[in-house]
């Protein structure tokens, strides 16, 4: 491409080789080196005069030596009168650290973005941010690349029998790229969401008596009889009716079943349409303990609902199982000496319920709104492997007898990969466990005790992040996927100004 020139940083040369490679033409010159107190230089040893230049670089072990880098680089084309310079940043740094999770602080991703701009950027073309709102932080137009259809092609290729796999989230931020790729090809999804292990307290049937949904008062009266709690209204109209139906008394009920979870039976006999309905059998009823509270609740019947019987009922596909150090351990396994729920919550807290109660009303987060900044996966991690802590895992889906895909953005940490492969494989039944992810990070020792997962079959991830050579030949269920092909695509269409909307399209085989 004439008037192109493509700069390589240092933490990324092979990637950048192979775009000028598919490009047909050779990569520019210029010369990284460090002073001895760690300082960087760099020296353009082309002419970038009104050229349009490309600088590839992506984050690395060393991200703050990676990152000074680039600026300088684009400073360097800047002053030497380039047309336009694009940052091509196959792993986007700092994209984790895209929200404040405390009063104090920094949004360091929007930081990195004003960098960029003040350093001379025009243009930025990247591959999966871990947010897609980050795309607001710039001044500039920002292509965010999709490895999604490179990795859908690989299993179409690569997966025996995938039209019955189940593609799996490992947590619940992860389910909206969970279910694109769901989508994509046509496969169901399932989710595997750890909560902290409570100790012995109310169920959700004594948390309604706390917090009263409708506003009346409410008055538990135990049953001599049945040994059921029933409530009394404390406060009737005037007149003798009941406050809700207008003139027409209603017997309705709410029950709760073996696990705690409420169940409503309607009783028809007084409804509007009752002279051409017979009134369905009543169950037996079982007997309760007095925590699992009959709470009668006064509400206008509808004609669709006379006679109906409601019921929330936990769904089938739902496995439990015991996390104890980032493991699934069985039913027997002993407990740890101390949990979440001994040292925070008394059992004698007259505050229990409140607390059981925060279904109806969610406790609000120290920022304000409903909380909904979710751990991280360093935090998720560290949380996993107290090993005073016992936590309860959940995978919601059926994947007996079937391959599953757990996908995330990026592999950092194993210790959330290796329990929800556990769980999918020793709860689930599953056959086959592959964990895709289009960076791999690979912190620390996580190639290896992922590579040492006997649940794990495969781990796929692209080259957008460099793999350690050693590492990547240790590792025998590592296949990497090249995306030279998607940015040396992006980067001919940006410089023709050719539209960018085929390159997250999925071409069939």
């Amino acid at each position: 491409m004439r008037g192109t020139l493509i700069f390589a940083g240092s933490s990324c040369p092979d990637i950048t080789d192979k775009i000028c490679h598919n490009l047909g033409m050779a990569r520019a010159d210029a010369e990284l080196t460090q002073f001895s107190n760690g300082e960087t230089s760099v020296r353009i040893l082309t002419s970038v005069r009104e050229k349009d230049v490309f600088v590839v670089q992506s984050g690395s072990p060393k991200i703050n030596d990676t990152i000074m880098e680039l600026l300088i680089m684009i400073s360097a084309c800047k002053g030497g009168s380039a047309n336009k310079i694009t940052a091509v940043l196959p792993y986007f740094p700092y994209s984790r650290q895209s929200k404040k999770k405390s009063h104090r602080g920094a949004i360091t991703a929007r930081m990195l973005a004003n960098l960029l701009g003040v350093a001379g950027v025009k243009h930025v073309v990247t591959v999966d941010l871990h947010a897609s709102q980050m795309q607001g932080f710039f001044k500039c137009p920002v292509d965010n690349l999709h490895a999604e259809p490179l990795i859908a092609r690989w299993i179409r290729r690569n997966v025996p029998r995938w039209q019955e796999a189940v593609v799996v989230s490992k947590n619940a931020g992860g389910t909206k790229r969970v279910t694109s790729l769901a989508d994509a090809l046509k496969l169901n999804f399932g989710m595997v969401t750890t909560d902290k292990k409570r100790g012995p307290g109310p169920s959700m049937a004594a948390s309604m008596i706390s917090y009263p949904l409708d506003g009346i008062e409410r008055e538990p009266v135990l049953d001599p009889i049945s040994n059921q709690v029933r409530t009394n209204y404390s406060s009737e109209p005037e007149n003798g009716t009941s406050a809700t139906d207008g003139g027409r008394s209603q017997d309705s009920r709410t029950t709760a079943d073996a696990q705690g979870s409420p169940r409503m039976r309607a009783n028809g006999t007084h409804s509007r349409n009752s002279a051409h309905r017979k009134s369905p059998p009543r169950r037996s009823q079982t007997t309760l303990s007095q925590s699992s509270v009959i709470d009668e609740l006064d509400e206008e019947a509808d004609g669709e609902a006379d006679g109906l019987e409601y019921n929330d009922q936990r769904a089938h596909e739902v496995t439990h199982g015991r996390l104890v150090q980032g493991h699934i351990v069985p039913d027997d396994f002993p407990s740890p000496a101390t949990s979440v729920a001994d040292t925070n919550v008394p059992d004698d807290d007259p505050m229990t319920l409140s607390h059981a109660s925060s279904f109806f009303a969610p406790q609000p987060h120290a920022l304000g709104g409903s909380g909904d900044v979710g751990a991280s996966s360093d935090e998720e991690d560290d949380i996993l492997k107290d090993p005073k802590v016992e936590r309860t895992i959940t995978l919601v889906g059926d994947v007996k007898g079937r391959s599953v895909f757990i996908v995330d953005d990026m592999i950092d940490k194993p210790g959330s990969w290796i329990a929800a492969a556990e769980t999918v494989v020793k709860r689930g039944r599953a056959s086959k466990v592959y964990c895709i992810a289009t960076h791999g990070v690979f912190g620390g020792d996580c190639l290896e005790q992922m590579q040492a997962c006997d649940c794990i079959d495969t781990i796929v991830v692209t080259n957008s992040y460099p793999i350690p050579e050693h590492k990547a030949r240790n590792a025998s269920k590592l296949v990497v996927l090249d995306l030279s092909f998607l940015l040396a695509e992006a980067i001919r269409r940006n410089h023709y100004g050719e539209s960018m909307s085929p390159l997250f399209q999925h071409l069939m085989d």
